[in-house]
């Protein structure tokens, strides 16, 4: 469980993630310690083009695979992942073959949760560990590198976020995906092909979020 280099040098590293880790030594947790960190990974600081945060890992074991809202290749859509690819189909015309993002991951979009881990069966079970410093420094450090579209569905995802989209970002608000919530302004959001004219305009690439064409390298 070594953070990855780009990013190593976060306050969090230094001061929150010793306890942390400690903690995690001592029990069972989801996605396990070779994903733990998988969405900084794939997505270093200067790559990051598109912020997506989730709340935290699924807890059904098998699921997680470290990134925000995606799950292994083969495995069910959960529920809030099955309206987001209804809303991408409703707004751009197509939707990705399974629910593996992680070619999101490598075309920049930041697949953060808030926490990193969870216990299996317990959903918010690590939420006040003190992981949310870490995608607060992780979004300023890679708002060093270009001006980024956030997209923030529900409550906890703006509030983790509260503050720090800048006049030069993209900031897309709207309920959770969540079946609970999707109908009260989710579905109807369009951010994918907001978040595409936005980086166009800028002259950027598009993000090929349906995973037609293959994935650009990270930079």
């Amino acid at each position: 469980m070594i953070p990855p280099a780009p990013w190593a040098d976060l306050p969090f590293f230094a001061e929150d993630w010793p306890k942390i880790r400690a903690r995690l030594e001592e029990s069972e947790f989801l996605p396990g310690p070779e994903a733990l960190f998988r969405a900084l990974e794939l997505t270093p600081p200067g790559a990051v083009r598109a912020v997506i945060l989730g709340q935290d890992p699924y807890p059904t074991p098998g699921h997680a695979d470290g990134l925000a809202f995606s799950v292994r290749e083969g495995r069910p859509l959960p529920r809030s992942l099955s309206n987001i690819f209804k809303e991408m189909e409703a707004d751009i015309g197509a939707r990705p073959a399974n629910g593996d993002l992680s070619h999101w991951a490598a075309q920049g979009v930041l697949l953060l949760n808030t926490a990193l881990s969870v216990p299996p069966g317990a959903a918010g079970g690590h939420g006040a560990w003190g992981w949310a410093r870490l995608a607060r420094e992780a979004i300023a450090r890679a708002q060093e590198a270009r001006p980024l579209a956030f997209v923030l569905w529900g409550a906890h995802a703006q509030n983790a976020a509260s503050g720090l989209a800048r006049e030069e970002d993209l900031l897309i608000t709207s309920a959770h995906p969540s079946p609970l919530s999707a109908r009260r302004g989710f579905f109807g959001s369009r951010p994918f092909s907001r978040v595409n004219a936005w980086l166009e305009a800028r002259g950027e690439s598009a993000i090929d979020w349906a995973g037609v064409s293959p994935p650009l390298a990270a930079d």
